[in-house]
C-alpha cells in the first residue's frame, strides 16, 4: 500500500508539472496570437460623401465616358442613323422571301 501510494504521488507531481508547462505554452501561444491580431483589426471609418462632392464625382465620369464615346458630355450621344441603298434593301428582301419560302415548304413537309 505504501509503495502505491508514492507512486501516486510521483504520477500527480508529474502531471503537475505537464500542467504548468502546458499553461505557459498557451500564455506563449495567446500572446503571438494577440500581436499577429492587433496589426489585422483596425477598424477603417469613412465619412459619408457631400451631395457637391458627389456631384462632381459624376460629372467628371460622365466627361470621360463622352470622351470614350466621341461625344460632347452635354449630349445624349446620338448618331446620324445609317441607311441601306436601294440595291442593298432588295437584296435583303430578296433572300427572306427565299428563306420564307424554304420554310414553308418544311412545315408543309411535317
Amino acid at each position: 500500500m505504501l509503495d502505491m501510494s508514492i507512486n501516486l504521488s510521483s504520477v500527480l507531481g508529474d502531471l503537475e508539472k505537464e500542467r504548468a508547462l502546458l499553461k505557459s505554452h498557451l500564455e506563449q501561444v495567446g500572446r503571438a496570437l494577440s500581436a499577429l491580431n492587433a496589426g489585422t483589426r483596425r477598424t477603417v471609418t469613412r465619412g459619408k460623401m457631400s451631395r457637391e462632392g458627389r456631384a462632381r464625382i459624376a460629372a467628371a465620369q460622365r466627361a470621360r465616358w463622352a470622351k470614350v464615346r466621341g461625344t460632347s458630355a452635354g449630349t445624349n450621344g446620338s448618331r446620324k442613323k445609317r441607311t441601306l441603298s436601294a440595291a442593298a434593301l432588295a437584296h435583303i428582301r430578296a433572300a427572306q422571301k427565299v428563306r420564307w419560302a424554304k420554310w414553308r415548304r418544311q412545315q408543309k413537309k411535317r
